[in-house]
């Protein structure tokens, strides 16, 4: 990374200068984050490219530390691109079935060779005692050297797994049927001591999206995975973030998206929010997962941070037949105690 100039240092001290309605003091420190879609859904490598110069523009939003080409996470959510995954697999040896009748697994696996080949061995153990089909694996291209010294120390092996669905029962079980695989994936690991911090961490598992992302910074995203310069790579929509981490240190797995949601602010509330949630999960009852529900306890990942804990409570509430909008109402409530106006349903729902 090219040092400032002079110049340049005047020019951004003259930009950062108060002007008009604009003052400094307006400035807080927050993740930076920006999602692009097509109105219509229409899925293009355009929207991709896009959603790359979103995240290019957010350099300033992200944070590094003593190794300046080593960030605190950047990421981009996507649709899957079946178009370029059916013709990599196809190289590999294996085919894939029409979109949405197959999921994608974004995988980080330790760089030791041993623990790799317990993690997809379990990954394998699993999907097959889940009665899905593992149609198999593909390595994930990346240029280590896009990243800074710091991160390439900490670098896991990028690979993607891919699942079919086993069946017609549609794709909201299917996606169901992949958060209890997933959870019981990560608990299996865990018992295993195969955690994010030993390098396996599960970015996405999902039949719609997929997760690209780590300890960079935004510029240097787009070279790191080389997905993201095929033009094969459509979507419909993205979701990118540039991280500034507050609460904890910066890892490969904490990067943003996660699966659902990317944050840009810190949960003050987060210790009494992961107590309560500790405190109902013996009373958790629901038809969607009848008595296999225990197999996604804890729910709440306490190595993540409070973003990625807040993941992990929005994806039960939604894999358990909620509504995005309220899951979300029921996590972000508004202001309701002292709110007159407000409806006694409303009231009675907060």
């Amino acid at each position: 990374m090219e040092p400032l100039s002079t110049e340049k240092k005047e020019a951004l001290r003259a930009a950062a200068a108060e002007h008009g309605l604009y003052s400094p003091s307006f400035e807080r420190d927050a993740c930076g984050m920006g999602f692009v879609a097509h109105l219509r859904g229409e899925k293009s490598h355009a929207i991709i490219e896009d959603a790359l110069t979103v995240l290019d523009h957010m350099s300033h939003r992200g944070a590094c530390g003593c190794d300046p080409e080593t960030g605190d996470g950047a990421g981009i959510l996507t649709q899957i691109p079946h178009e370029l995954y059916q013709a990599l697999c196809a190289e590999r040896g294996f085919a894939l079935p029409e979109p949405g009748q197959y999921a994608v697994g974004m995988l980080f696996l330790p760089r030791d060779a041993e623990k790799r080949k317990q993690a997809k061995a379990l990954i394998e153990r699993i999907v097959g005692e889940e009665k899905l089909p593992l149609l198999g694996f593909r390595d994930v291209k990346v240029h280590p050297d896009a990243c800074g010294w710091l991160a390439r120390e900490g670098l896991p092996e990028f690979e993607q797994v891919f699942v079919g669905a086993g069946g017609d029962a549609g794709q909201e079980a299917f996606e169901r049927k992949l958060y209890l695989t997933r959870r019981r994936i990560e608990n299996a690991a865990n018992v295993a001591g195969l955690t994010a911090d030993a390098g396996f961490y599960i970015c996405s598992w999902s039949s719609r999206t997929v997760v690209y992302k780590g300890l960079l910074v935004p510029e240097q995203f787009p070279r790191f995975f080389a997905d993201l310069a095929d033009p094969r790579m459509k979507s419909g929509l993205a979701l990118v973030h540039s991280r500034f981490s507050t609460n904890t240190f910066p890892s490969w797995a904490r990067a943003h998206p996660y699966r659902y949601i990317v944050h840009n602010g810190e949960i003050n509330t987060l210790r009494g929010n992961v107590n309560w949630m500790h405190a109902r999960e013996m009373q958790f009852k629901t038809d969607k997962f009848g008595a296999e529900i225990k197999e996604v306890l804890p729910v709440l990942s306490q190595s993540g941070s409070d973003s990625g804990i807040f993941d992990n409570a929005l994806e039960l509430l939604l894999q358990t037949g909620r509504s995005l909008p309220h899951s979300v109402m029921m996590m972000i409530p508004e202001a309701w105690e002292k709110h007159d106006a407000m409806s006694e349903s409303k009231r009675a729902f907060y």
